[in-house]
């Protein structure tokens, strides 16, 4: 059964001053030191204003994004929008999730809320004892990636797969403003590919994408024991009885706290957003079995 949004009124609801006023609310969360969220932030109500009248009259266009690289662990390219047009993406995506993330399968953890890293761990271990009897008997997992996955999402797949529920005609627009504002290819739009990481439409989108695969996975393949999850499958290693942090992910955690001290040292950023940074990484611990590493970032 298809589980579709009703064409009326559906756009009109997606750039209300209602719901761009909370698209903006839930995007600043924890970016409010940043100069260029201050700087929208100072004259909001112009901004939204000035938002919702070129989303009614069609004449939004995404700004060019600015990329940086980041090595987390592995060097990814990263396109980051203007604060404009990340409220629109964050407006777009309150009304469009909850109707896909009906159609997602249980067992599909990366960018939904109520899943998760933790969620995923915890589903593998019971999948562990599942399938090894308790740990009783050999058990054998395989484990894939998709290489370049997010370079290579093509357009015209993810637009047709979007507008199989998607009927209203100014959403449709808007959806494909979005995605045809990014390719790693050039050539006609019916050629593009490529979606921006960081964008929260781009995490749907790809959501979106890989449910097919997903579908197929467990309805065609019939892999009752099957999850996904993006990027370095969970960061910890499920063992028997224990669950243990990936060694990568320690030395990634420990490194980048050592560099925070020194920043926090030499006065760049406060003590306070050390520690915060501090009980973000003891959270992640608190699900491993890792007395010892906790015990060494508190004493940091």
């Amino acid at each position: 059964m298809l589980h579709k949004i009703s064409a009326a009124d559906e756009y009109e609801r997606i750039i209300s001053l209602e719901n761009l006023l909370a698209a903006w609310k839930e995007f600043k969360r924890g970016k409010t030191r940043k100069q260029d969220v201050q700087e929208f932030d100072a004259a909001l109500e112009e901004n939204l204003f000035e938002i919702r009248d070129a989303l009614k009259r069609k004449t939004y266009h995404p700004a060019p994004y600015v990329s940086f690289f980041v090595s987390d662990p592995k060097r990814r390219s990263i396109h980051k929008a203007c604060v404009r047009d990340r409220v629109v993406h964050q407006a777009l995506f309150c009304v469009l999730y909850s109707v896909f993330n009906k159609t997602f399968i249980h067992d599909s953890y990366s960018c939904r809320l109520g899943k998760g890293t933790h969620r995923g761990v915890r589903q593998l271990a019971r999948y562990l004892r599942a399938v090894s009897g308790n740990h009783s008997r050999t058990a054998y997992a395989l484990k894939c990636d998709i290489r370049k996955f997010f370079e290579n999402i093509d357009h015209g797949l993810l637009v047709g797969l979007i507008e199989k529920r998607v009927c209203d005609v100014g959403t449709r627009w808007l959806i494909r403003e979005i995605i045809d504002s990014f390719s790693m290819s050039k050539g006609s739009p019916s050629s593009k590919v490529g979606l921006p990481l960081g964008n929260v439409t781009s995490q749907l989108f790809s959501n979106i994408y890989l449910n097919e695969f997903d579908q197929w996975a467990k309805h065609t393949l019939k892999a009752h024991h099957y999850l996904r999850y993006c990027v370095d499958f969970l960061g910890y290693v499920a063992l028997p009885h224990v669950t243990m942090l990936r060694a990568s992910t320690k030395n990634r955690m420990f490194r980048k706290l050592q560099e925070k001290k020194k920043l926090v040292q030499n006065g760049t950023i406060t003590e306070e957003s050390f520690n915060h940074s501090r009980q973000s990484y003891l959270g992640v611990l608190a699900h491993a079995n890792a007395q010892k590493l906790r015990e060494q970032a508190k004493a940091l």
